[in-house]
């Protein structure tokens, strides 16, 4: 499947004009499907937690196809600040947003001169589109507090940022607005007031459009991704979807297809739609013949926000508004401490699952450090696609590990994030966490750089239990000076 463009073509592309690249060379490339789940947890997939009493197919399917990733992680906890590292290739940290995320209000964050995913790849010929959650700011005509004229088309959106199509909504499902955007403009000016509801179908108040639905709404953004998949066939040119769903995320409102369906209450319901919606999208690629041509990526945000509770407390199977489990019922985020938000594993250790054209490596699992933000290289060097030295400057290609899983080449050290800034760093089995606490949810929240600092081994401790700072100081002081390099004046 792999493709060699000539000197002159890439010459062409680099300029932006990529006309003779698209005729000569489209058909050879495969596409390109990438897939990120919202808030799904390491342990909410059967391949990652045989224990898991949720049934999920569609990732089971993708373990026996393709290659499971065992050691992946988010440039973030939090979902804003991991969509801008996965779709610039680079950390969020060094842009205004330095912790937290955007409400659906908030003011584009992607700069206009960084490339994306869509920028890399549209250069080079492929056809880029985007369905699902954006969470990256929009540019709306009013704002927040004075309200929005929906009736009038965005001034960013996708298609700013090397997306040639769109159908997007703002944010996370529990932000307002609540609108379907194609192409920049609403698909409605009808607005009525949602009201704010409590978990699980946890939602804020505000404008919802009348052709929104909370609980359609997955299965709405499914079926446009699918739209998407149906016209790669006969395309002109290799396809690129970035499909980011809406859920496991709040509100966790399953459709009435799989309401019930589980006994883990409505978050395990949720978790099966989630993997029925994936499902839906290989099978659309198998109905349309171009599954053996397509690159799948399935992965997710971030951790899970499903705490795991102690034994004898009421969990979500006795009581729905409880946010968690006890571990003989599910656990979230697998073996790893914390939850969504913090700098422990749970927090950005994520699932992240890659099927090869034609089944290459099934059945794969590798174990080696990649995060998120590596997909930009990735897909640039796996495509053998020209980048500019702009690029992606945090992403370092994995792509040799389509080639060679077993014995490739050990990432440079990696950088995650906390809800609240606190910064860790990985470097093999090591991980140096520059803060007093999780930088989350869990209890001490901390601060970060404040002391103590934590250096944990995790080939032995995963669960980070144990600091080993005072045994390894040569490797804590090494650690600490690598993220000040590469963290600079950010």
């Amino acid at each position: 499947m792999r493709f060699h463009l000539p000197a002159f073509a890439r010459l062409i592309c680099t300029l932006g004009i990529c006309l003779f690249a698209i005729q000569t060379w489209g058909a050879e490339h495969p596409h390109v499907v990438l897939i990120m789940a919202d808030d799904l947890g390491y342990g909410d997939v059967q391949p990652l937690n045989p224990a898991s009493r949720v049934a999920t197919p569609a990732f089971n399917r993708l373990a026996r196809e393709g290659l499971t990733f065992v050691d992946a992680h988010t440039p973030s906890a939090v979902c804003t600040p991991t969509r801008y590292g996965l779709l610039t290739g680079e950390y969020c940290w060094r842009t205004r947003l330095k912790r937290g995320v955007q409400n659906g209000y908030g003011a584009p964050l992607i700069a206009a001169e960084r490339s994306t995913i869509g920028t890399v790849l549209g250069r080079a010929g492929y056809r880029t589109a985007v369905v699902g959650k954006w969470h990256l700011g929009l540019g709306f005509v009013g704002n927040e507090k004075e309200g929005v004229d929906f009736s009038q088309p965005l001034s960013h959106h996708p298609g700013s940022v090397g997306f040639d199509q769109s159908f997007i909504i703002p944010a996370s499902l529990d932000f307002p607005p609540y609108f379907y955007f194609k192409d920049g403009l609403a698909t409605t000016q009808e607005v009525v007031d949602q009201a704010g509801v409590k978990f699980p179908a946890f939602t804020r108040r505000g404008p919802r459009a009348a052709d929104f639905s909370m609980r359609g709404c997955l299965d709405r953004l499914t079926d446009e991704a699918i739209a998407v998949v149906q016209s790669m066939k006969d395309a002109e040119q290799p396809t690129f979807l970035y499909f980011p769903l809406t859920a496991p995320h709040k509100p966790v409102l399953p459709s009435l297809l799989f309401k019930g369906s589980t006994e883990l209450g409505p978050y395990g319901d949720f978790l099966r739609q989630v993997d029925g919606a994936i499902g839906r999208v290989i099978r659309a690629l198998e109905t349309e013949g171009v599954l053996e041509e397509t690159l799948l990526i399935v992965t997710s945000d971030n951790g899970s926000f499903m705490y795991r509770l102690n034994e004898g407390v009421m969990d979500h199977t006795e009581d729905e508004s409880v946010q968690g489990y006890r571990t003989e019922n599910h656990t979230a985020n697998g073996r790893w401490r914390g939850t969504k938000a913090d700098i422990w594993e749970g927090g950005h250790r994520v699932p992240f699952f890659v099927r090869l054209p034609a089944k290459k490596f099934a059945g794969t699992r590798v174990n080696r450090v990649v995060g998120l933000v590596d997909v930009m290289a990735t897909l640039a060097d796996y495509l053998d696609l020209t980048q500019v030295p702009s690029d992606g400057p945090d992403s370092v290609s994995f792509a040799d590990a389509f080639k060679d899983p077993v014995s490739g080449s050990v990432r440079p050290p990696l950088i995650c994030h906390s809800a609240n800034g606190i910064f860790a760093i990985r470097e093999g089995k090591w991980k140096l966490v520059a803060g007093n606490g999780s930088g989350g949810r869990q209890a001490p929240k901390g601060k970060p750089f404040e002391e103590p600092w934590a250096l944990f081994d995790l080939s032995s401790d995963p669960g980070e239990t144990t600091d080993v700072a005072a045994k390894h100081p040569r490797v804590f002081e090494s650690l600490k000076k690598t993220l000040y390099d590469i963290k600079g004046d950010d």
